[in-house]
């Protein structure tokens, strides 16, 4: 079994800026979120957790936009300040179909930092609704996803890795961090696999003190 307690969907930076190759800074990554379908996969995740009445939740870049809080301390928010990407409120901040978000899901933006507990009340949202598990999804396994598990697992969450539902910047560094990095810190797993467990009831009864 792969979710032992109460999951939550966490959707990480699945957004146009990113994601879009119309309007991407990050054509790579991109490219590899299309060819890996990561989009339609995300979307049967969402409606899985809806339909076992599970939070889904989206967990965004949404900059300032006079970048406060901002500072070129890495190469991604030195190319955000440059490029004024992800700026709230535009194009690059939306989440495309079919992983926008619908009426009961609920959305975490960040404005600064690189990961998605930093600076939000991610974690209060989940401790909220009784989550024990964190099956995460989206973009990339790079950075953000990676950051996420490791956060998830220090604040004492499971986390669950359907691993067709996320992609990196290429095929290589996805592959290398899977088997050198997340493989440590979550259980890897298939979209399919975690669909079937929630029609199996998984997780449904556990949400206790």
């Amino acid at each position: 079994m792969l979710i032992i307690g109460r999951p939550a969907l966490v959707i990480s930076e699945f957004q146009r800026g990113i994601v879009d190759p119309a309007v991407s800074r990050l054509p790579a990554l991109a490219e590899q979120a299309a060819s890996r379908d990561v989009g339609a996969r995300i979307g049967v995740l969402a409606e899985a957790f809806r339909a076992a009445g599970l939070p889904v939740v989206h967990a965004i870049i949404e900059h300032r936009p006079d970048l406060v809080g901002l500072r070129a301390n890495s190469a991604l928010s030195a190319m955000a300040i440059k490029r004024r990407t992800m700026i709230a409120g535009s194009v690059d901040v939306e989440v495309p179909e079919p992983a926008t978000p619908r009426e009961g899901d609920l959305v975490s933006s960040r404005a600064t930092g690189l990961t998605a507990f930093y600076g939000t009340d991610l974690d209060a949202m989940l401790r909220l609704t009784d989550t024990r598990v964190l099956v995460v999804a989206g973009v990339s396994t790079n950075v953000a996803i990676p950051g996420l598990a490791l956060e998830a697992v220090n604040r004492g969450y499971h986390v669950v890795l359907p691993e067709d539902a996320t992609a990196g910047a290429s095929a290589e560094t996805h592959r290398f961090m899977l088997d050198n990095f997340l493989a440590m810190v979550t259980r890897i797993t298939t979209v399919d696999e975690v669909v079937a467990e929630l029609k199996a009831g998984a997780g449904a009864g556990d949400a206790g003190p």
